[in-house]
């Protein structure tokens, strides 16, 4: 099951900490891996309210913005078909009232980028120096929401399999709330389009009603291969290691998003329309009665 679009080169998994021990422990991956990007190897909010990190570098941006570069990030910035986490920066010792609010994060040349603005400008611009540290607080509820998007888009892949339409192959996808979509190459007559989304739907809900763990890993090329149905799209360098994306018994496939933990939180799969030319729009009830920000 090939992915949606190139996803970024992950680099190498680190040497000193397995990947199950940092998935299981929260706290050892913020010590263990500095100038990482946490968000890949914690796609779940952890259930404490905000994580360490220290400041590298306060610039302004491009388009005039002030930019944090952090030494490690639970910030997922926008791509990959997600949008960007926003939240806020404080300070890490309680002698400083020092809040940085994140409106946007983007990634360039493996840089993570911060954007925002400094609530109390003239103290916080003192304080944004190499080295400072600080506690990274994300908004959750639009980190679940845009988590529960990716993971029924990844869930529409696998559900094709099921019906009859492992012919197709997703080319481009939207994870954004307002009109995900997934489109893919390759056809459907006309005349079964309609029946084929009615099942697809019944299909997506009855794996959401019985659940299955999702999990996510940086795996050496070869295995990385293998839990993706032995292929890896051309855009996955030979010799990387990946981040694979698995969720319950569907083959893994290239992520750098983050998704929901268990296939059960999706709660719902609602078709929104399919074109003729294999645009599947859908969503996942963001406003449904059973939707939470808080477990």
């Amino acid at each position: 099951m090939a992915r949606h679009g190139p996803v970024p080169f992950l680099g190498q998994a680190p040497t000193n900490i397995k990947l199950h021990q940092i998935l299981k422990n929260p706290q050892q991956i913020i010590s263990a891996l500095p100038a990482t990007r946490l968000y890949e190897e914690l796609p779940q909010i952890p259930k404490f309210s905000a994580l360490p990190g220290a400041i590298l570098a306060a610039n302004e941006g491009d388009d005039g913005r002030l930019a944090l570069i952090l030494d490690s990030t639970i910030f997922h910035p926008q791509g990959g078909g997600q949008p960007a986490d926003t939240g806020f920066i404080t300070a890490a010792t309680d002698d400083s009232n020092f809040k940085f609010i994140v409106q946007d994060v983007r990634s360039k040349d493996g840089i993570v980028y911060h954007y925002g603005v400094v609530e109390e400008e003239d103290s916080g611009r003192d304080f944004l120096e190499k080295g400072r540290e600080v506690l990274l607080h994300v908004d959750e509820c639009r980190r679940k929401l845009n988590s529960r998007l990716h993971s029924a888009g990844h869930l529409l892949d696998g559900c094709l399999l099921n019906v009859g339409l492992g012919h197709l192959e997703p080319a481009k996808a939207y994870h954004f709330p307002d009109g995900p979509f997934v489109e893919y190459k390759g056809t459907v007559p006309q005349n079964e389009l309609q029946n084929k989304q009615k099942e697809l739907e019944v299909e997506a809900n009855e794996l959401i009603s019985t659940g299955g763990i999702v999990s996510a890993a940086v795996l050496p090329y070869e295995e990385a291969s293998a839990l993706c149905g032995g292929y890896l799209p051309d855009y996955i360098p030979k010799g990387s290691t990946p981040r694979i994306v698995k969720l319950g018994n569907f083959p893994g496939c290239p992520c750098g998003g983050t998704h929901v933990s268990d296939i059960s939180e999706i709660i719902i799969f609602m078709f929104a329309y399919a074109s003729g030319t294999m645009k599947m729009a859908y969503n996942c009830g963001a406003q449904h009665k059973n939707t939470t920000c808080s477990e």
